[in-house]
């Protein structure tokens, strides 16, 4: 798998289990024709982007790049199997 981390960090699980409850929200709400059900739903989905970028904000999430990577020039790998 990758070996860079990418989006395992509590701000990124936290930011798309909410947007992914609000899916689901709005998604049964569009099936029973609620209206007010699907923009709660929607409401969510938004909501899951500020939780996740508050989250980064206060260090839970990955650490911005500066360069090409975090941890200096990409070194060649033997492949492994």
């Amino acid at each position: 798998m990758s070996s860079s981390g990418h989006g395992h960090t509590p701000a990124a699980w936290t930011g798309v289990i909410i947007s992914f409850i609000g899916f689901c929200v709005a998604g049964a709400f569009i099936v029973l024709a609620n209206v007010p059900g699907f923009w709660a739903g929607m409401v969510l989905i938004g909501l899951g982007a500020v939780v996740g970028g508050v989250m980064r904000a206060a260090g839970l999430g990955q650490a911005g790049r500066k360069g090409a990577t975090a941890h200096g020039p990409a070194k060649a790998r033997p492949q492994e199997g």
